[in-house]
């Protein structure tokens, strides 16, 4: 593959924190750099030469209603797999479709079964069909973070629920089933990055991050960049944001957040419960900044619980506040926040997150 296009293969090759083989991969790049097509290309390949099946993930049911083989193959088609085609099937009412590879020149080529696409907002009845997916491979989650932010429910639940679905059978308990996630930088505190501990631990300087269990790369295309700076529509919309977040690879909802201690006059806010301890958030209302910290005013009213396990006596649950914390992501996303630390950056990644 040409060096303008993304290669997986330094990523593929990493460990995780514990030196061992990671089942997750992931790689936040700009925009059009290649890496949806270096990834799907690696499971067409793969089953054509091995025989590994592969699943494609999509949120929503209604997505499997659209033309799912041209949506996934066409473009890895035309620059790798010219002599095949690729068709689908919707099975079960249309809960998954299932993917088909035939010789293109051959009118009697019907086609080998060769994957799945498969929503995540379907997994307690997919769950009941995991027999059907025991020959799965490799699962590919392209578009992770969406840039409306409009998560299924419970989304993280419900990927580990389809992964547990898939890696089980073929006389196992849990098969290896590497997951290749694949993503533009959206936001930091969408619900995979904040509970792999990725939010509080990416900066500016990332090029690859190891986690247990996983391994991330923090990808920059510079030729995608160019050419979309290079395009008339970015240029003409250049102070628009959603120009830096294609061509910049800049996060789409977030601006830089920061660790360093504003100055001047605060209101307290609230005071949030995390982990066993207690965080306060302050607002300098001069500056336009919302400050966290562990200075806690064990006096004030309005204490929040981040999880389930944190909550106790005088605190309200974090689901009761939607309102208050859209004002805070509000802030976030318009880079108002400061921390004084990591673990203070960490609480309100929490607590901010896309549930």
């Amino acid at each position: 593959m040409s060096n303008k296009y993304y290669d997986g293969a330094k990523l593929l090759s990493l460990m995780d924190m514990n030196g061992q083989k990671p089942e997750i991969y992931i790689v936040d790049s700009n925009r059009t750099a290649g890496k949806t097509t270096y990834f799907s290309r690696l499971q067409v390949n793969r089953f054509l030469k091995k025989g590994a099946k592969f699943a494609v993930l999509y949120r929503f049911k209604e997505e499997i209603k659209g033309d799912m083989s041209t949506k996934y193959f066409s473009d890895i088609q035309k620059l790798f797999f010219k002599k095949y085609y690729m068709r689908h099937e919707r099975k079960e009412g249309g809960l998954y479709a299932e993917f088909f590879i035939g010789k293109a020149n051959d009118p009697e080529d019907k086609g080998e079964s060769c994957g799945y696409a498969i929503p995540l907002n379907s997994s307690d009845k997919i769950k009941r069909l995991s027999h059907l997916f025991s020959d799965i491979d490799s699962i590919l989650f392209d578009e992770l973070q969406p840039e409306n932010s409009v998560y299924v429910p419970n989304e993280v639940e419900k990927f580990l629920s389809i992964h547990t679905s898939i890696a089980r059978g073929n006389g196992e308990q849990k098969r290896y089933v590497p997951v290749y996630m694949c993503t533009n930088p959206v936001s930091l505190v969408n619900p995979y990055y904040v509970q792999l501990g990725i939010s509080e631990r990416i900066n500016d300087e990332t090029k690859f991050l190891r986690g247990d269990g996983f391994v991330m790369e923090k990808h920059f295309n510079a030729s995608a960049s160019n050419a979309q700076k290079e395009s008339g529509i970015s240029k003409a919309f250049s102070k628009n944001k959603y120009t830096d977040y294609g061509a910049e690879g800049i996060y789409l909802n977030d601006s830089s957040a920061f660790i360093e201690q504003p100055t001047g006059q605060s209101v307290y806010v609230c005071t949030l419960r995390y982990k066993g301890r207690d965080y306060a958030i302050r607002e300098f209302t001069e500056q336009g900044i919302v400050y966290c910290d562990d200075r806690v005013d064990s006096t004030f009213s309005n204490r929040i619980s981040v999880t389930t396990d944190d909550h106790q006596t005088n605190y309200v649950m974090l689901k009761r506040n939607d309102f208050f914390l859209s004002n805070l992501r509000y802030f976030f996303e318009q880079g108002a926040f400061r921390f004084k630390n990591l673990q203070c950056k960490e609480v309100v990644m929490q607590a901010l997150s896309y549930k």
